[in-house]
């Protein structure tokens, strides 16, 4: 399953979600939605407002959650 992380420079919370994944040893890519406007453009057509956006498979979410990143492993 590919994991993709939806962030932005300097936000806390999409440091911790890639912490958390590294802790966890789950491989991701990371999307930067300050640069690219295809990415920026899904994230908002999925209805989130705010970064991070995790997407990982069939699931997705915003904001940090320890949560679902433990149920990723």
């Amino acid at each position: 399953m590919s994991i993709i992380v939806y962030s932005k420079p300097a936000c806390v919370q999409c440091t911790a979600t890639t912490r958390a994944l590294d802790r966890q040893g789950i491989p991701y890519e990371i999307v930067d939605v300050s640069t690219d406007s295809a990415a920026y453009e899904l994230v908002q057509g999925l209805g989130y407002r705010q970064v991070p956006v995790v997407i990982a498979g069939e699931q997705h979410w915003a904001g940090f959650r320890p949560d679902m990143i433990s149920a990723l492993a």
